[in-house]
């Protein structure tokens, strides 16, 4: 894990998919396949990475009902279809930290990242936002991934 640097995230349109249920079971790629070719049916063009936009807590909410978006950034004009959503993501200052690793190792690094937001003097000011820096790997039984995780932030 790396260390947390506040950021500034700029505003920007993402096509999305909407999803309700544990966050394991998200069909990721199926997601990002389906993102990707919609971008390129719309004549769209996509950002090159995809990001997870997570709305709960999942020791806060039951896995049943955790809320969250598969996004890719896009760029001109996009009209929504079939599951594939479209909206315009606000700047914002971020806690962002760099993960390399295990998925299992993710509730650790969201802890550091709670943490360190608590331990300056900030809020979390909305949902955290995955963005997916390489594609994730698989190494015997574990999947690798490459991810920064952001905090939007909010002064306490």
């Amino acid at each position: 894990m790396g260390t947390v640097k506040v950021e500034r995230r700029k505003p920007g349109k993402v096509a999305y998919i909407e999803h309700v249920g544990d966050y394991r079971s998200i069909p990721f790629a199926e997601d990002i396949q389906a993102l990707y070719g919609w971008a390129k049916e719309s004549g769209i063009r996509p950002g090159f990475y995809p990001l997870g936009i997570f709305h709960d807590r999942p020791g806060d909410t039951p896995p049943e009902k955790c809320r969250s978006e598969i996004a890719i950034p896009i760029y001109g004009s996009a009209k929504a279809k079939g599951p594939v959503k479209v909206r315009n993501l606000p700047g914002m200052k971020v806690a962002a930290l760099s993960f390399r690793g295990p998925a299992s190792g993710y509730p650790e690094a969201y802890r550091a990242l709670s943490a360190w937001v608590e331990q300056h003097g900030y809020a979390w000011d909305g949902p955290s936002i995955e963005v997916y820096t390489r594609k994730p790997k698989q190494v015997g039984r574990e999947t690798i991934l490459y991810a920064k995780i952001e905090a939007p932030l909010r002064k306490k």
